[in-house]
């Protein structure tokens, strides 16, 4: 299996409709993006201080779902049209389990 984790924190003023507007693009991709195993998201519980706000979990059989995924146009959508406006800084990391 194959996994990719995103870590979103948001800029300074994003509000909690830019993020539920987030929240909801990313619902929608599981059904539009047929070659993920398995597809979470959420946001940080504050348990910890200095984590980001949000995370992406995301697994794949392989590299090549992931690709797929990365350069599927509603991930483009929602990546460019709703995560990339409200972000501070991302940090990803992707690997096999």
């Amino acid at each position: 299996m194959f996994r990719h984790v995103a870590i979103f924190t948001f800029a300074e003023g994003t509000t909690p409709a830019q993020v539920e507007a987030m929240s909801a693009g990313l619902a929608r991709l599981p059904s539009l993006i047929a070659v993920r195993r398995d597809y979470r998201f959420g946001p940080d519980d504050r348990l910890t201080d200095g984590n980001g706000d949000f995370a992406v979990v995301a697994d794949f059989d392989d590299a090549a779902g992931y690709q797929a995924y990365t350069t599927h146009p509603a991930h483009v959508d929602v990546a460019t049209g709703l995560v990339r406006p409200i972000l501070a800084h991302r940090s990803a990391v992707q690997f096999t389990t």
